[in-house]
């Protein structure tokens, strides 16, 4: 409650809801073998829905990646715990992380920002459908490498002529970025194939995805 003097003319009171609807205490996020633990203590909740979990890799915008659920009302401690899973997604950086706390009447609040370093070295072959899809007029496509390897990458038009090499090398075992320009192609649908033989001979891999170029 509120109480204020008005000079000779009384006191005014109102009552005032000061309550923090969640009381989060701490947030941490630790690397493990192909993945991160995320740990959040909460000293008390309020109308507390639950979490939104984000992650921002570099040179991207932030992700919603999962959401935990909230305990409701409570004044005890409350403890929090969520495994990000890089088994399919590796990664050397930095990564960002941070919650989105969600009450039942909709409205959010979010978290600080909490940081790890990272360096996931794949156990096989991947290659990641290329972002933006459909994109104008560049897109970026990942591939990792579990092993020293020679990589090819190809641009096939929809009739499957290969219009465009834009990967013929060896790389060490890791993760890459390649990026495609198309502005001298017109709109459609895409194709680009990934073959990788590893140097020693004793690993291969070929997949082909699907890309949509819209001017």
């Amino acid at each position: 409650m509120l109480r204020a003097g008005t000079h000779g003319r009384g006191v005014f009171e109102a009552f005032i809801d000061l309550a923090v609807p969640v009381e989060l205490i701490s947030f941490t996020a630790s690397a493990n073998v192909n993945s991160v633990t995320l740990d959040w203590s909460t000293a008390t909740e309020t109308n507390n829905h639950g979490f939104e979990i984000e992650r921002k890799l570099k040179n991207q915008e932030w992700t919603t990646i999962a959401f935990v659920e909230g305990n409701g009302t409570s004044t005890e401690r409350k403890d929090y715990i969520y495994t990000d899973d890089y088994s399919l997604l590796p990664y050397e950086g930095t990564v960002l992380y941070r919650l989105k706390q969600i009450d039942y009447d909709g409205s959010f609040q979010y978290s600080e920002q909490t940081a790890v370093n990272l360096t996931f070295i794949p156990s096989e072959y991947y290659i990641s459908q290329n972002y933006p899809n459909p994109f104008n007029p560049s897109t970026t496509i990942s591939y990792s490498l579990p092993v020293e390897s020679h990589v090819k990458i190809n641009i096939y038009n929809s009739i499957g002529q290969v219009i465009e090499e834009i990967k013929n090398e060896v790389h060490n075992p890791g993760k890459y970025e390649v990026n495609w320009n198309a502005e001298n192609n017109s709109s459609g649908i895409y194709f680009y194939s990934f073959e990788v033989n590893s140097v020693d001979g004793s690993k291969s891999h070929r997949e082909m995805k699907k890309i949509v170029f819209l001017k």
